[in-house]
């Protein structure tokens, strides 16, 4: 059942959509992600470069939000998480809810949510408004982790496949790289509840995704107990959880103001991570050749940002 409207429109009122809870009232200004209440989106497209059971052989039909309630120095997408001004267009919940309608057309696998963290209530009723309307290929919830625990119980039932990130199990690498305190208290319970909500990843004969979590953690250079603490925390709520390890971490953005983060990653760091996961009997795992640094770097100026 779509929630109410009129209880939506009241979480944009004061919102506290996401964890940051900035109680603006997002149809007269912008909170700290910058935007009101009209969903901004930057790019919608087939993309191809997600993990095999999301991107399979047809694409994942992405739609990459504007703005963003972290503040990551290294974020490969900061032209559109924090410049915010690259080719948006404003859309309304019955726009957003035919865009994902008009995806299914293309013969995309799935619909695919990018930084979706700071949009949930106008998401939840463009979803349920287009599975209304015939939306019925799985819906991917792709976001930074950075999560609030009742915007997600907003998505029950309407979400298929829950994509987060595990950042920072680290509460000072996470201020000094995002910005945020408490995305080491807030990661926990986050997964457990997407977990809960869809189990365990499950494709189709073809090795498509159809339901369930896929979890990626991004192994930042020199930051190695950091990807240990949230590999063991994985490894607690199931080690048959499906992980993506990745080791395409390249400096860019603001990462140059930072000495320790201002270099690739190396591959003998890349693969002590990969053997830790091993040791922690994480098996069902996807990990990258170390040649991924040069390879997934988008620039969101072209009609096609991705280049692989």
């Amino acid at each position: 059942m779509m929630p109410p409207k009129v209880k939506l429109n009241s979480l944009l009122l004061n919102c506290v959509s996401c964890p940051r809870r900035c109680q603006v009232n997002r149809f007269e200004c912008v909170g700290f992600c910058k935007v009101g209440a009209d969903v901004q989106v930057s790019h919608i497209g087939l993309h191809y470069g997600e993990e095999p059971p999301i991107s399979g052989t047809k694409g994942s039909g992405a739609i990459f939000f504007s703005g963003c309630n972290l503040r990551c120095v290294f974020c490969q997408n900061f032209q559109i998480s924090q410049l915010c001004n690259f080719h948006n267009r404003g859309l309304s919940v019955d726009e957003l809810a035919d865009e994902f309608v008009r995806i299914q057309d293309t013969g995309a696998h799935n619909v695919n949510l990018v930084s979706p963290s700071h949009v949930i209530p106008q998401l939840s009723m463009a979803i349920a408004k287009a599975k209304e309307e015939g939306l019925c290929i799985p819906v991917v919830y792709n976001s930074s982790g950075y999560d609030s625990i009742t915007g997600l119980q907003l998505l029950r039932g309407l979400v298929d496949i829950y994509l987060p990130d595990i950042k920072y199990m680290n509460k000072n690498l996470a201020f000094r790289y995002s910005g945020v305190h408490d995305y080491a208290d807030i990661i926990p319970g986050v997964l457990w509840e997407m977990f809960e909500q869809v189990g365990l990843l499950r494709t189709d004969e073809q090795g498509i995704a159809l339901s369930g979590i896929l979890v990626r953690h991004l192994v930042l250079p020199g930051q190695l107990e950091n990807s240990k603490k949230c590999l063991y925390l994985l490894a607690s709520i199931s080690k048959e959880i499906m992980v993506s390890i990745m080791s395409q971490y390249s400096p860019c953005h603001r990462a140059g103001e930072f000495p320790e983060i201002d270099r690739p990653l190396y591959e003998t760091e890349y693969r002590e991570i990969v053997d830790y996961a091993i040791e922690l009997g994480l098996e069902n795992a996807f990990i990258q050749d170390i040649s991924s640094q040069d390879i997934y770097q988008p620039d969101f100026d072209r009609p096609q940002p991705f280049v692989l």
